[in-house]
């Protein structure tokens, strides 16, 4: 007779339609039984689309039914779909819980969240430097910063004191500089006022900025999450279809104590974790080379494979990446052959090459 571990050994061989990720990694193999001649599982998932998850059953049946001594296979699955709100139209809900009738930023291709469990690891520098390595690739990228309470997207891009210009009195165009489209509460609160709003009203700025904002066609959105793994970090996954999200750590314990909180919080919403990046894993000395690892080293590495998730590179403490923030010109801008240039390269690279997008790589520079 086959067992537990075997069957699920075996099912990592099938990928999530679209995903160089497996269907047990994402967590859609639910109620796992094996018994003589027989293997049962049900996949119940409120973000995957029945189309996919019945791709998955032909393909799950047809492997499970190869096996020495399996006769009975047994699949099933419910799609959950969350309950309509009038923020979200009236339309039919979407596997994402977003209405088919007024999707969120239609003409974006991959909308990609980078999340921290803590805050102070340099996410949004991340996020920056991987929109614009994206950029160099040859995509067309957006970066929206979605943490309301703490903008720094719009310094960092150099765009900060500009003003989003309403097109018809509703509509609004993106922020735009060094060919990466943004837009922050940066641009409408002013960087140095501070907000006191509610969940509520944080939900509803975040869904206007998407949809009222004129995003055109693009491969790519980074979404730049507020630290932690709150209400405000779930409810942006739950109402944003999101194709993935990356989590941003340093090799210390405190941090990736968090990073394994954000990695379950996106798995409980099954959002698919596209990889981990270590930041400030290491400085280099400028005059002999020699590494020191400040805040301990691996810790990313460690995790991802823990996880089974990506380990996608890792970035140095670099006086320029601070810099480059502060002035609003990132390092990918001042000095794009440098070496930590082409790490945040790597990165962006191993981010693309997990979505199995023929067209999508195609156009990869």
């Amino acid at each position: 007779m086959v067992s537990k571990d075997f069957v699920l050994e075996q099912l990592k061989n099938i990928n999530y339609p679209g995903f160089s990720r497996d269907i047990v990694s994402f967590g859609l193999v639910k109620d796992l039984f094996v018994g003589e001649g027989e293997v049962h599982f049900k996949m119940d998932s409120a973000k995957s689309s029945q189309e996919n998850l019945a791709k998955i059953k032909v393909e799950a049946e047809k492997l499970l039914r190869s096996l020495d001594g399996v006769n009975d296979v047994k699949i099933s699955f419910q799609i959950k779909q969350a309950k309509k709100e009038p923020t979200h139209g009236t339309g039919e809900v979407g596997p994402h819980g977003v209405s088919r009738e007024n999707p969120i930023a239609p003409g974006v291709k991959y909308k990609i969240a980078v999340a921290s469990g803590k805050g102070g690891v340099g996410k949004s520098t991340t996020s920056v430097n991987l929109a614009l390595a994206l950029k160099k690739l040859g995509f067309s990228v957006a970066v929206f910063d979605s943490d309301i309470y703490g903008p720094s997207i719009a310094r960092m891009l150099k765009v900060e004191g500009q003003k989003a210009k309403s097109i018809d009195g509703k509509n609004m165009e993106a922020l735009e500089n060094y060919g990466i489209k943004t837009i922050s509460m940066a641009n409408f609160a002013g960087a140095g006022n501070a907000l006191i709003w509610r969940g509520p009203m944080i939900q509803k700025a975040i869904e206007q900025f998407l949809r009222d904002v004129q995003w055109g066609e693009l491969d790519f959105m980074i979404i730049d999450l507020p630290p932690g793994t709150g209400d405000a970090q779930l409810t942006f996954s739950q109402t944003v279809d999101l194709q993935g999200a990356m989590i941003v750590t340093t090799p210390q314990n405190v941090a990736l104590r968090d990073a394994y909180k954000g990695v379950a919080m996106f798995k409980q919403v099954n959002v698919p974790i596209m990889g981990i990046v270590e930041n400030m894993s290491y400085y280099e000395c400028s005059k002999c080379g020699e590494k020191t690892h400040i805040f301990s080293h691996g810790g990313g590495k460690d995790a991802a494979e823990e996880l089974e998730v990506p380990f996608l590179g890792e970035i140095p403490i670099e006086t320029k990446i601070r810099v480059g923030g502060d002035e609003g010109v990132p390092i990918l801008i001042s000095e794009p052959e440098s070496s930590v240039s082409q790490e945040y390269i790597k990165i962006a690279k191993k981010l693309v090459g997990t979505i199995q997008d023929k067209d999508l790589l195609a156009k990869m520079q």
